[in-house]
């Protein structure tokens, strides 16, 4: 699989920062904070990012997110796992109901997870 599968490289965006969780990153429980506060995180600059129905890239994409969004992640799974501009994870999250992203195109701030599992 190539980042080229998840993206389209060509496109530029303005660098942005995504918010801390309440609490800064020492808190004890950061994924049920950020969940909680509504937090919105940043996708990598210069990446349109493939939004699909499932946590891997064999599952159809649902929509195409433009450069400089932002997301809500709702819950994370684990799934395929993916290389791209903040490293190599097999985590994705849910930005909706049958909408996942991986989270290596998200700056989230943090390796681990960040919004509570997704279940069912």
């Amino acid at each position: 699989m190539t980042n080229s599968d998840l993206t389209n490289p060509d496109m530029t965006a303005p660098d942005t920062v995504a918010p801390e969780a309440p609490g800064g990153p020492e808190s004890a429980e950061p994924a049920a904070l950020a969940a909680a506060a509504g937090l919105t995180f940043a996708l990598a600059p210069g990446h349109r990012v493939k939004v699909r129905k499932g946590p891997g890239t064999d599952y159809p994409v649902v929509r195409l997110l433009p450069e400089g969004s932002r997301i809500q992640i709702h819950c994370q799974q684990h799934g395929e796992r993916v290389s791209g501009p903040y490293g190599t994870t097999d985590l994705w999250d849910s930005i909706a109901p049958g909408q996942y992203v991986s989270d290596s195109y998200v700056h989230t701030g943090s390796s681990g997870m960040v919004a509570p599992s997704c279940t069912g």
